[in-house]
């Protein structure tokens, strides 16, 4: 039996130390610099606590040293509005009061044990993060679907990557993206849709502009996107498309290729399945009526067909434009088609590759942290994959329900049905992130008992909670991220948890015990945790098994596969390169799913398309970067873009103040008229909240209509009108 929580690695805080930035699916490599080096005066922010400095780690094989502006910044995040102590209210209108850790890991099993005798153990359900470690998903896992007996865990990954999973399990027979960062250097045609790199991957971004500005005969960069961006200016051709007709134009470009016979046609016949009636749909879809249905000339169409038809390596990069939209499991199918058509894939340069928004949204896969999953790839639904988890985890036959579980949506909608009694979140804040913000708010009111794992105080999701757990962050906690390429990276802890904060994992693991499973939940560190998820992953395409932190530690960020026995390596691991995919026949599949358009179309009261999406100098919610000064400078407010021609018919001025209405909330912003967004199309930043000075909640106007294979919102899409506003409207919260 381990003692409660007072197993955190010590740290001594002397020196520099390398690891992964927290913030995008990049994971560049940072080298730490602590507060007080030798012979060096003590750096301090502007609150008067001293921070650690940062540089690019140069040894780190995604990033090469290279480091945007959130990392180079990070240092000044680590002290600032941390939650120190466990606080809790038996009802959301009384205040906060401090509570032991004892009394609060007793009030949570406690809830879960009154819960399962009830027969109720889906009434429990737990909403994780990107911002995990492995280690902190992989024990959630083994609490919540092995000894709780309720696959209700789901991650804000959901929200992000989960029709990049869904689409690669379709079309390949397995997530994993089968590319990795040094295809950038190697690529013909880079074409990027549903991406503004510049700001949210940048300095995947850099590496291919770089390149292109050193050899510009060997690279053409495509970007598909509705606004014109810093992105869409490194292009040499910009289709600025219609929301929301991605697929159509990706179906457009396809019927191209096949009309030219730019096609692979061994590769077809070899290695996958469907053809002939992916090729039968195609025909519909001529280059007139394409260009029609997505606002751009025929001639852009048949340049673009042209430069992949005659790529000799073409490499498709995409995010949260693609993913979060109703069809978003159908355009990453489609894109691989794209890519199976011409045989681009398995090979340096070519393939697709999911950017991915969260630092380890790729470790929380492996590890099983979607409702649908266990880990190691496996799922929920498959008897074989649930012995071989139980198994492996000493649990008893059928303790693993064999259903998926509740999506992040779904548990929201359990909650408005009474069905919930403790819903957990953990690192993350829905009330910002979550689509439809209002009925969010009136379904967690609902709720009995509210639990929040957080690093920082005073987030939105915090004004909805009972329980609230300080958790140590990233550098307060040894642990593994995984990035967009598969490589996995050691994160020593660097410094110590301020105040009473504990490791996530250290947490679930306690309440484990709680439960009854000591046996299972006996770790003393995450090393431990960490070796028991590498041996559950051998034999599965994420395989670490051959991986450890004292391995990590020693040789530095490994990609997988890196079964057991083979050697430590810097080179790039691509996946497919034999042409065999993990298919029950090992061909990857055509998949032809008819475009449908915008879950919401606009409307005689609603005539305009709003877009959402992010600033450079901001991350997500805010929660972290809200605390840097320089960065809140780069944005001091969310600005609304809208066409000249918009804003003339409306009769707004550049910096009024416009209201911003769909059919679920309004909220007010200053205007910003410009001609790099398309005509019909406006668009906001989704980091602020109703607890930022000047509240913009985004979110709050759009729909929760999802993409009905992976359950992902369509967060990049909602039906709106804008009009003149006198004053700023406040949220519920901040009204007097």
């Amino acid at each position: 039996m381990v003692a409660e929580m007072g197993d955190s690695p010590a740290t001594t805080e002397a020196s520099a130390v390398n690891t992964q930035c927290p913030y995008c699916g990049v994971g560049c490599g940072l080298t730490m610099l602590p507060p007080a080096a030798p012979n060096q005066a003590t750096r301090r922010g502007v609150d008067g606590l001293p921070i650690w400095g940062v540089k690019g780690d140069r040894g780190h094989p995604s990033s090469l040293g290279q480091v945007c502006i959130k990392g180079a910044t990070v240092g000044e995040t680590l002290d600032r509005s941390r939650l120190l102590e466990p606080l809790y209210r038996p009802t959301l209108d009384q205040p906060f009061q401090p509570i032991s850790w004892e009394k609060a890991l007793d009030l949570i099993a406690g809830q879960i044990q009154n819960s399962l005798a009830r027969q109720r153990s889906d009434s429990i359900a737990l909403y994780g993060s990107g911002q995990f470690h492995t280690e902190d998903y992989y024990v959630a896992q083994k609490l919540i679907k092995g000894a709780i007996g309720s696959n209700n865990f789901d991650a804000n990954s959901r929200l992000c990557m989960s029709s990049a999973v869904a689409g690669y399990a379709r079309s390949l027979g397995s997530d994993g993206p089968p590319c990795c960062y040094d295809d950038l250097d190697h690529c013909d045609l880079a074409f990027l849709i549903g991406t503004n790199t510049a700001a949210c991957h940048p300095v995947l971004f850099q590496r291919l502009v770089k390149r292109r500005k050193k050899n510009p005969r060997q690279l053409k960069i495509v970007v598909v996107d509705p606004r014109a961006t810093a992105t869409s200016d490194a292009a040499d051709l910009h289709l600025a498309i219609q929301p929301g007709t991605d697929l159509a134009l990706l179906y457009g470009l396809a019927h191209l290729l096949l009309a030219r016979r730019t096609i692979d046609h061994e590769f077809i016949d070899e290695a996958t399945d469907g053809f002939p009636a992916f090729a039968a749909v195609l025909k519909e879809w001529t280059p007139t009526k394409v260009a029609a249905i997505c606002g751009v000339s025929e001639d852009k169409l048949r340049r673009v067909a042209e430069l992949w038809g005659g790529a000799g390596a073409a490499l498709s990069l995409w995010s949260m434009g693609v993913n979060q939209s109703v069809e978003g499991t159908a355009t990453v199918a489609g894109l691989i088609n794209l890519h199976l058509l011409t045989g681009q894939i398995g090979r340096p340069g070519a393939g697709p590759f999911s950017l991915t928004g969260q630092p380890n949204a790729m470790g929380g896969r492996e590890a099983g942290g979607l409702a649908h999953l266990l880990p190691g790839y496996r799922n929920v639904n498959d008897a074989g994959h649930r012995d071989e988890v139980e198994r492996a985890w000493d649990l008893a036959p059928g303790s693993i329900a064999p259903r998926p579980g509740l999506a992040a949506w779904q548990q929201l909608e359990a909650m408005e049905r009474g069905e919930i009694d403790l819903w957990w979140v953990a690192a993350t804040n829905p009330l910002v992130s979550m689509p439809n913000l209002e009925r969010v708010k009136a379904a967690m009111a609902l709720c009995p008992l509210i639990v929040l794992s957080e690093a920082y105080a005073g987030t939105e999701t915090a004004h909805y909670a009972h329980l609230l757990l300080p958790a140590a962050q990233w550098s307060e906690k040894q642990g593994t991220m995984t990035n967009s390429e598969r490589r996995v990276t050691f994160c020593p802890a660097f410094r110590r948890p301020p105040g009473k904060a504990r490791p996530d994992w250290e947490i679930f693991a306690a309440v484990g015990r709680r439960l009854g499973f000591e046996h299972q939940f006996t770790y003393t560190s995450a090393a431990e945790v960490y070796a028991e998820h590498a041996q559950l992953s051998a034999g599965r395409l994420c395989d670490v098994s051959g991986l450890s932190h004292e391995l990590l530690a020693s040789h530095g960020p490994q990609q997988w596969p890196a079964p057991k026995g083979s050697a430590p390596t810097t080179e790039a691991k691509r996946l497919y390169t034999d042409l065999l995919f993990p298919t029950a026949n090992g061909r990857a599949r055509f998949c032809a799913d008819l475009p449908l358009g915008l879950g919401e179309p606009i409307s005689e009261g609603y005539p305009l398309v709003l877009t959402v999406g992010r600033y450079l100098g901001q991350w997500h919610t805010m929660t972290r970067t809200a605390q840097v000064p320089r960065l809140v400078a780069m944005h001091p407010e969310p600005l609304l873009e809208m066409h000249p021609v918009d804003a003339l018919d409306l009769g707004l001025a550049d910096g009024a103040l416009a209201r911003i209405t769909s059919r679920r909330s309004s909220i007010t912003a200053r205007l910003s008229i410009s001609d790099r967004i398309r005509a019909g199309t406006v668009f906001l930043p989704m980091h602020w909240g109703f607890r930022q000075e000047l509240a913009c909640e985004a979110n709050a106007l759009m729909h929760e209509l999802a993409c009905p294979i992976s359950g992902q919102p369509e967060l990049k899409a909602a039906a709106v009108r804008v009009e003149a506003a006198a004053a700023v409207i406040l949220p519920i919260e901040r009204r007097a």
